[in-house]
């Protein structure tokens, strides 16, 4: 990524039009992304290919298909898939075709069944996958063999501690190794159960954003547009009796970080000033709430030790793993995921995530907070959502105004989570992949 890219037009993979898709100078501190990105048809059908189709790309949480038989269906890398599970136990990844005529086969969002069946000739399929029956099998020729007809499977599934990802590419690195120092991250969240089970709970929040997805990956890490983006949010916490002023002299809260964990994968790491569940700030919950809070935090001390617990219980972080997972864990843990529809268009799916163990109180503040602030009409997605729309209205200009300047923080030595250095980590990944070779 020089500072400029002198190629032969768009015979380089990562160009368009002739100009980089990101340029960065190290020596002039410069770092800027071409806003033909958040447009192109061309570019977003290359993306598909070269991102989507190459990264570990996140399916669902075991939790929701904790017993034999179910299933839920999902969009993965443009793909239709059934996340399920077989009548041994073992879950599968399917790809939701008919090995037929090409129907889907599983036509609901989510349930249990004995089998799969194709409403088109009445195939049917095991959980598992294999072909169970097909109507005048005696018609076809001695060459057709059920055997090999089943549907077929995702070509990689791995989960790390019960999330679990699909990878479309036979040769990529294992799910471990690509996560990198995401996995410390995840690990913060599955601590929060005493036995390190943690459950999507009952519910999901589904909203279209008409905005480009790259620029979700941006806003769920940025804290610098805090201040003037969620000010709603802010006199409601003051109100509250939380203290979210950053410190004096400063206009912007720069006491957290933001992380390059390897891989495209990044992080905000934050003093919590949230009033989660697990936190010492109780105001946001209210008086009645103290006791219960403050055995959650004994609990965690008594098994984690006094360190690890203040660590899970007073930072926050938003883990973007990429391409397009952001795990919130503030107020609530908000697993996050984005799937890109068209340039302007992206679908936004969000599930709460908590500990088995939590009590009717407990999840009843955690699924609180999981409306007020992250909900579609909560205090914060509603500012985000039109921020991000007011941005893709801008991008109508990019033949007049190029680049997106991304440069803060540059020069820095430790970068904090309102600099962007973290963004360009995302940035830097997503350009190496789309500059790669077919």
């Amino acid at each position: 990524m020089n500072d400029q890219y002198t190629g032969p037009g768009n015979t380089h993979p990562g160009s368009h039009n002739g100009h980089p898709l990101v340029r960065e100078s190290r020596e002039k501190l410069s770092f800027s992304v071409n806003r033909a990105v958040f447009v192109s048809r061309e570019l977003f059908e290359r993306e598909q290919r070269a991102v989507f189709d190459r990264c570990w790309i996140y399916v669902g949480h075991a939790s929701e298909i904790r017993n034999p038989g179910d299933y839920r269906t999902r969009s993965v890398a443009g793909r239709p898939v059934i996340f399920c599970r077989d009548r041994d136990g073992n879950v599968h990844g399917l790809i939701n075709s008919c090995r037929h005529r090409g129907a889907v086969v599983c036509r609901e969002r989510e349930g249990n069944v004995r089998n799969f069946y194709c409403m088109y000739h009445g195939w049917t399929y095991n959980t598992d996958g294999s072909l169970r029956g097909v109507p005048g099998e005696d018609s076809y020729p001695p060459s057709f063999d059920k055997a090999v007809m089943g549907l077929a499977h995702v070509p990689r599934l791995e989960s790390y501690r019960d999330f679990y990802f699909a990878n479309f590419d036979h040769d990529a690195v294992d799910l471990a190794t690509y996560l990198a120092g995401a996995k410390s991250y995840i690990d913060l969240v599955v601590d929060q159960s005493p036995s390190g089970r943690m459950e999507i709970i009952s519910g999901v929040q589904e909203y279209d954003i008409k905005a480009n997805w790259k620029l979700l990956v941006e806003n769920s890490v940025d804290d610098y547009h805090l201040i003037a983006t969620h000010a709603t949010w802010l006199n409601y916490m003051r109100n509250s009796g939380v203290n979210v002023s950053p410190p004096k002299g400063q206009l912007l809260p720069t006491t957290g970080l933001g992380k390059n964990l390897g891989n495209g994968h990044l992080t905000t790491d934050n003093p919590n000033y949230r009033g989660r569940p697990v936190a010492r700030w109780i105001s946001v919950y209210g008086e009645d709430a103290k006791t219960d809070i403050e055995a959650i935090r004994a609990e965690l001390v008594a098994r984690l030790g006094e360190a690890r617990a203040a660590r899970v219980a007073d930072t926050n972080r938003n883990l973007a793993i990429f391409p397009n997972l952001v795990i919130n864990d503030g107020s609530s843990v908000t697993v996050r995921n984005f799937t890109p529809v068209a340039p302007d268009l992206m679908h936004v799916t969000a599930w709460a995530l908590g500990p088995v163990e939590e009590t009717e109180a407990q999840r009843a503040r955690r699924l609180h907070a999981f409306l007020t602030f992250y909900g579609p009409g909560g205090f914060a997605t509603p500012d985000d959502v039109a921020v991000l729309e007011c941005a893709q209205q801008g991008y109508a200009s990019w033949r007049e105004v190029p680049w997106n300047d991304l440069s803060r923080g540059m020069g820095k030595n430790e970068h904090t989570n309102t600099d962007e250095e973290h963004l360009r980590v995302f940035w830097r990944r997503w350009s190496e992949l789309m500059e790669a070779r077919p």
